[in-house]
């Protein structure tokens, strides 16, 4: 029998391992569904099993107050609507493990971006690590030769996997301000039914009851992982491990995700991992471990 602890961490790699997870499911689930309806069966599920996790877990459905209502809203429409959107349409052309390591340098950016908006002390080692992250992101995207970016420009799924960068260091910074007045599932929560309300018309102008009539048995689990499994339970077990262990242990284990992604991208799908996939990803996982440090 695993201890109390011990459990504890064993659930903190598998949200990890899920997470990685992600980017497999979503790299297959682009060939039937546009961006904007595989967006919204993933979040709509996500919220259904948030709300149950919520009334299970406090023994009522989440209340918000009028004020809190606009700062939720931004929370789902950087952390659920524009992330996804630039989540699936950069997945219809970027390999799943090579999105995953561009991804990781997500807190490496809010480290940054908190230290410019927030007056955060941002030591050497906070600045080389940095650099050392956004640099392992432009080895990535220049299969090994940063320079080819001045010249060759970003594809276009990179690019959109940069914007998924971007929007969630939005979304991350955003939380901030509103953890201050509700607990952080509840928020989750709440910016997963916003973000799917948003997503909804887009969804449906991209001709979403056509594609749901199209879909495969393999879609409908990816759907269910994606939402269930990665966004619904993970977040569960990665909470639990933040009250118990704190937000800086346990977030060090968020340098999984990519080893996660990269290695399940080459057993499920057959991508091919180069050299410089290896050393980028090194470089932004390491990168980011130090600014965790720091």
């Amino acid at each position: 029998m695993l201890s109390k602890k011990s459990l504890l961490y064993f659930q903190l790699v598998l949200s990890m391992f899920l997470w990685g997870g992600t980017w497999i499911a979503g790299r297959v689930l682009v060939h039937t569904f546009s961006p904007m309806p595989a967006a919204f069966l993933r979040f709509f599920l996500a919220s259904l099993f948030l709300l149950l996790m919520c009334r299970t877990i406090q023994g009522s459905f989440p209340s918000i107050k009028r004020q809190q209502v606009l700062p939720l809203l931004f929370l789902g429409g950087t952390g659920i609507f524009l992330y996804s959107w630039f989540f699936f349409t950069g997945l219809q052309t970027t390999p799943a493990g090579r999105a995953a390591l561009i991804v990781a340098c997500i807190p490496a950016c809010i480290a940054a971006a908190s230290a410019l908006l927030y007056k955060e002390r941002f030591s050497k080692l906070r600045v080389f690590s940095t650099l050392l992250a956004l640099a392992g992101v432009a080895v990535v995207i220049g299969d090994g030769n940063p320079l080819a970016l001045l010249t060759g420009g970003i594809k276009a799924g990179d690019l959109y996997i940069l914007g998924c960068v971007v929007s969630w260091t939005a979304y991350s910074l955003g939380g901030r301000s509103v953890m201050r007045s509700i607990n952080p599932l509840c928020a989750v929560t709440w910016s997963c039914v916003f973000g799917s309300l948003l997503v909804l018309p887009p969804a449906l102008a991209s001709g979403m009851a056509e594609e749901i009539l199209e879909a495969r048995f393999i879609d409908w689990f990816c759907v269910a992982y994606l939402g269930v499994l990665a966004t619904g339970l993970a977040y569960l077990w990665y909470y639990r491990a933040i009250q118990s262990l704190g937000p800086s242990r346990a977030g060090i284990f968020i340098n999984l995700v990519p080893v996660f992604a990269l290695a399940l991208s080459a057993m499920l799908l057959g991508e091919e991992v180069h050299l410089s996939l290896l050393a980028g990803g090194a470089m932004v996982i390491t990168g980011v471990y130090l600014t965790n440090r720091a």
